[in-house]
């Protein structure tokens, strides 16, 4: 890392999910300059700085809205929308469900350690039941919010799951989701040294395990029934529909001369003819 200051508490999972990442970016040979990393606000949301590469890092919870932005404006782009359980499924729930509709052609990837790190502990989406936070004294009561479970309810084009203790596994859960043409979803479990004392290492090695060889990723019934697991939480890729358009197919920005948008000419009299459609008649 050289004399950068990486802001992260000794232990964090987000070290082992910044390799592995740099790991699958050169193994996938992307070059920096057709890279985008998108991040929103929070400690997952740092990685971004510590890449020598394209660099979106906007509001809490506003990632994918943006990712979605860019892969539309220039679809050469690789585009990556990464940040944590409480920026990607809290403040950006609403993003994260309509983007999974919309379906554009981006990796989503979420460091999920089940807690709010940089506002010092509060329980997240994701928390378990009964964890005690400083806000939280008597434990948490609600019902944890299950992404992989609604993401393949609404249908998205790739679901998977992985934890930054398993370097080699995740790195081949990230290959395929980035190579993946859709919306591609990767929830990895990491720990919160500091802040969450429940959700530690050990405690994901003993609550996870690995998809069958023989799990059919096509089946979605299966898919969901094996997301909805809890006593020990499975780790792999669920679901893959290979069947759907993308945002960018949908909105015809393949069309014409397949220019990407930035490098287009504005169609003034279009655009005039399309404002006069809208006024109101006298």
């Amino acid at each position: 890392m050289g004399d950068i200051d990486i802001a992260w508490c000794p232990g964090c999972g987000n070290f082992p999910i910044l390799k592995i990442l740099k790991q699958t970016l050169a193994e996938l040979a992307i070059e920096p300059t057709n890279l985008v990393l998108v991040s929103g606000i929070g400690q997952a949301a740092k990685i971004p700085h510590y890449l020598r590469t394209n660099v979106f890092n906007g509001l809490h919870g506003r990632a994918l809205p943006a990712a979605t932005a860019i892969k539309a404006a220039n679809p050469a782009l690789t585009v990556i929308a990464e940040s944590g359980d409480g920026d990607m499924y809290g403040e950006g729930g609403n993003h994260f469900l309509h983007t999974i509709r919309r379906n554009p052609d981006i990796t989503n990837v979420v460091h999920d350690n089940m807690v709010y790190g940089l506002t010092k502990g509060q329980a997240s989406p994701t928390s378990r039941i009964g964890f005690k936070t400083p806000v939280q004294v008597a434990g948490v009561f609600l019902e944890p919010f299950n992404p992989l479970a609604v993401a393949i309810a609404l249908n998205a084009s790739f679901v998977a799951r992985a934890f930054a203790g398993d370097a080699e596994q995740t790195r081949e859960i990230l290959k395929g989701a980035i190579k993946h043409k859709g919306y591609a979803l990767v929830d990895i479990f990491q720990p919160c040294p500091s802040f969450n004392k429940l959700n530690t290492y050990d405690w994901f090695k003993e609550h996870t395990y690995y998809l069958e060889d023989s799990h059919d990723p096509a089946d979605r019934n299966e898919a969901f029934k094996r997301a909805t697991e809890e006593d020990k939480f499975p780790l792999g890729i669920f679901y893959i529909n290979n069947n759907k358009k993308t945002f960018e197919d949908n909105v015809g920005i393949y069309e014409e001369d397949q220019q990407p948008l930035y490098e287009r000419k504005p169609d003034f009299e279009k655009l005039h003819n399309l404002i006069e459609t809208f006024k109101v008649a006298d």
